[in-house]
């Protein structure tokens, strides 16, 4: 997961011209749509394959090759590939090391009733599940 931040795992700026001071200023990137070279950027520094990376976004195969061809995501699939970005990070920054967190993303954990974590970021609900169990992770509550 190298360049471990947010913007970093979405391509930096070969993606993105402006980079956001804060995270208010995502707010409007997502309005407008991110660029289609972010999902590549995001699959290659998550290590996912193409239906990973689909099924972590809720948003079939042929819709992303669409995308792709098209240049520009919607908005909904932005937000969705900048939350799939923020768990990401979130790991790595708990779990302080990119291996680790990318392991972590893609085993079945029992606090997550036998999920893997990346199967739950399709939803609001399963990321705030997922950043719940990385908050009692970092501060040491195990259940």
């Amino acid at each position: 997961m190298g360049g471990v931040t947010v913007e970093g795992l979405l391509g930096g700026k070969g993606v993105r011209e402006t980079r956001p001071r804060s995270s208010l200023d995502w707010v409007a990137i997502v309005r407008e749509g991110l660029p289609a070279r972010a999902l590549d950027a995001l699959a290659r520094n998550l290590e996912l394959t193409r239906s990973e990376l689909a099924g972590a976004l809720g948003i079939s195969e042929r819709t992303l090759a669409r995308r792709r061809k098209e240049g520009v995501l919607t908005a909904e699939e932005s937000a969705k590939l900048l939350r799939l970005a923020r768990v990401a990070w979130r790991a790595a920054d708990v779990l302080e090391k990119s291996e680790l967190a990318l392991d972590w993303l893609k085993r079945p954990n029992r606090a997550l009733g036998g999920a893997r974590p990346l199967d739950l970021l399709d939803t609001d609900i399963g990321a705030e599940n997922v950043l719940d169990v990385l908050g009692r992770i970092e501060h040491g509550v195990f259940t």
